[in-house]
């Protein structure tokens, strides 16, 4: 591989609203894999499930529902297609073919997520080295078909949801650990299950990679276009994210509402992930601010930080804590402090180092050459 096609991006050429939306969802991701960390399975998807246990639990377990729970793995998904494109257009524009490096450099994330998963089983990266062929191929289709195609898998997601809600309700044992119980989810649970997250997570970077064409997600929008897309995002999303949790606790999150109460919230994802991306170009574009370079190193070594996330936090309820020992609120004090210390080692690493230590390694290993990770002070 020739080495000078294969140098870092400096930091001049860098996207820096794509930094910062990654910055953010880097964070608010650990919002909900720290309940899998700390909590007993149903928890994730059942707010009334063991770990809510006072007004203070109720409280972090309903704000996440509304304003965490699929949104920022849209985020990351929507950010995921953009730099699918974004590589591909960068290799291109270097005389190599993009689809060849670009399939390597996914079946190694594919491969990073593999060793991921043997730690813990919520690994999304195997999700993504796997949907990245499909947004290959249609990185280069209109921005219409790419939105229409994203809002279709999210429709086939729900259409299957209601199915398998219907099948559910005649033996409430098929929902297994996805709601209440300790056993396996059952078949049909698991296969909506399954199709459910790689739908989303395709149908939300096909949107990214819409979102990338048109100059969006990339901060490069006119004020006005995000102060809609705040507003309107916002709005509807939350409203439907609220809709979904009303519905659950009216009928005392019995089994027969546990997949379509979860059904506006999915609905609502998209819009309300717009919504984020907007209100965080608009806070972008406002003059540089020490808190804003730390969150845009924390999006710059994304990968190094979701990958701690998981050791830090399988560490700490392996050594200290039991699964279910602490509470939601609890979980929440330990969210805090992993934020506190990603936001804090994020920039320093990052003023001696061009990436983050995973990053660096990926990098390395795409390009089949060690990679320079020593930062030139000059670039």
């Amino acid at each position: 591989m020739d080495q000078v096609n294969s140098l870092p991006t400096i930091q001049k050429e860098r996207i820096t609203n794509l930094d910062t939306v990654r910055g953010f969802a880097t964070l608010g991701i650990l919002g909900m894999n720290a309940l899998m960390f700390g909590l007993v399975k149903p928890a994730y998807n059942n707010v009334n499930a063991p770990g809510t246990d006072n007004l203070l639990d109720w409280v972090f377990a309903i704000f996440g529902e509304i304003f965490i729970d699929q949104k920022t793995m849209a985020l990351f998904s929507m950010l995921f297609g953009a730099g699918i494109v974004l590589f591909a257009d960068r290799v291109e524009s270097k005389g190599q073919k993009p689809i060849r490096i670009s399939l390597w450099r996914n079946l190694l994330l594919a491969g990073i997520g593999f060793l991921h998963a043997m730690l813990w089983e919520g690994d999304i990266l195997m999700v993504y080295g796997f949907c990245a062929p499909f947004l290959l191929l249609l990185r280069k289709r209109s921005i219409r078909f790419l939105v229409s195609s994203g809002i279709l898998l999210f429709l086939l997601s729900i259409g299957l949801g209601l199915a398998t809600q219907i099948s559910v309700n005649e033996d409430n044992a098929l929902l297994g650990d996805y709601w209440v119980g300790v056993a396996p989810m059952g078949d049909e649970v698991s296969l909506w299950f399954l199709f459910d997250v790689f739908s989303r997570a395709l149908g939300a970077m096909l949107i990214g990679v819409a979102l990338y064409r048109s100059g969006f997600i990339a901060g490069k929008s006119d004020h006005s276009t995000y102060k809609k897309g705040v507003i309107w995002g916002l709005s509807v999303g939350v409203s439907l994210a609220t809709f979904g949790v009303i519905i659950q606790a009216i009928m005392d999150y019995e089994s027969n509402v546990a997949i379509i109460g979860q059904l506006p919230n999915t609905v609502g994802t998209i819009p309300m992930a717009i919504g984020y991306v907007s209100l965080i170009a608009i806070w972008d574009r406002k003059p540089l601010s020490e808190f804003k370079v730390r969150i845009r190193s924390i999006g710059q070594m994304a990968l190094t930080n979701y990958l701690t996330q998981t050791i830090i936090g399988v560490l700490f309820f392996a050594t200290i804590f039991d699964k279910g020992d602490l509470g939601r609120s609890g979980i929440a004090l330990f969210i805090f402090c992993v934020w506190a210390l990603q936001i804090g080692w994020s920039k320093s690493w990052l003023t001696h180092f061009r990436f983050g230590p995973a990053e660096w390694i990926w990098r390395s290993m795409t390009y089949r050459s060690i990679q320079p990770l020593r930062r030139n002070k000059s670039l």
